[in-house]
């Protein structure tokens, strides 16, 4: 991966994958969009202060770090008896991250946080009485086997247009059988087709934060009652007039399938 150091439209410091043409957190930059798009409506500090075993949070599509970052921040600033967090990022490469930390002001890495980064790099894990940090470098979705359960997952790979094999029913087949009873899934996309795939590998899914002008995110779950507003009749009439409704890997029949979900039907 070829990465670059980019300024966006609202001034923030981004980093641009030269292959994909696609700049990572593009609107207001990785320390802003982070938070109001997975932090915030996973209510992730509130999920850590509570009582239970350590959460775990899959970090899909690592790229600088900046989701991982953001999470390592928030659990070593909570009180030692809150809950461990347990973060697993996944990616193929680790190029954007040595580049994040090379400017680290600009994707917070200052001290401990780039000290856990590299630590991470080196040997594949970083640990503190709060927190652990593993990261998985291999393919997706087959580095999903093995890799254990998770309570939460930060879906954050490049787009469908550019990395179209993470955003299929495979991969969030493979994902959904990690996912703990209750466990939430998060992603910036919106697609029709990256919502349906979500249907058919067996979560309930939802309409999530918005992430730019008329556009939202999207929220998939394993229990009804952790997606607020789930897609309805509507959506499923938009699906059928949809020029791109479906993955490439989608059944023959994923219409019909998809309208007698219990959650269309």
């Amino acid at each position: 991966m070829t990465c670059e150091v980019v300024t966006t439209r609202g001034g923030a410091r981004a980093i641009l994958d030269h292959a994909t043409g696609e700049v990572m957190h593009p609107i207001v930059g990785p320390l802003v969009e982070v938070h109001t798009t997975y932090l915030v409506p996973s209510r992730l500090e509130a999920r850590l202060r509570g009582p239970g075993e350590p959460l775990v949070l899959f970090d899909v599509g690592l790229g600088a770090g900046s989701v991982a970052v953001a999470a390592w921040h928030l659990s070593e600033s909570l009180p030692v008896d809150a809950r461990r967090l347990i973060i697993v990022s996944f990616d193929r490469d680790r190029a954007a991250l040595e580049l994040a930390l090379a400017n680290p002001a600009d994707f917070g890495f200052q001290g401990a946080a780039g000290d856990a980064a590299r630590a991470l790099l080196t040997r594949g894990v970083h640990e503190t009485a709060r927190t652990t940090w593993r990261f998985v470098e291999a393919e997706l979705p087959a580095a999903f086997e093995g890799a254990g359960e998770a309570d939460l997952v930060y879906w954050d790979a490049f787009s469908p247009k550019r990395n179209v094999e993470l955003w299929n029913v495979a991969a969030f087949t493979a994902v959904r059988r990690c996912c703990k009873p209750g466990s939430v899934l998060y992603t910036y996309s919106g697609a029709t087709a990256v919502r349906s795939a979500l249907l058919l590998a067996g979560f309930v899914v939802g309409i999530g934060v918005a992430v730019g002008a008329g556009k939202f995110g999207t929220v998939a779950a394993t229990p009804p009652s952790n997606v607020e507003q789930p897609l309805d009749r509507r959506w499923l009439e938009r699906l059928a007039r949809s020029s791109a409704p479906f993955p490439g890997d989608a059944p023959a029949d994923a219409l019909v399938i998809v309208a007698a979900l219990p959650q269309l039907a």
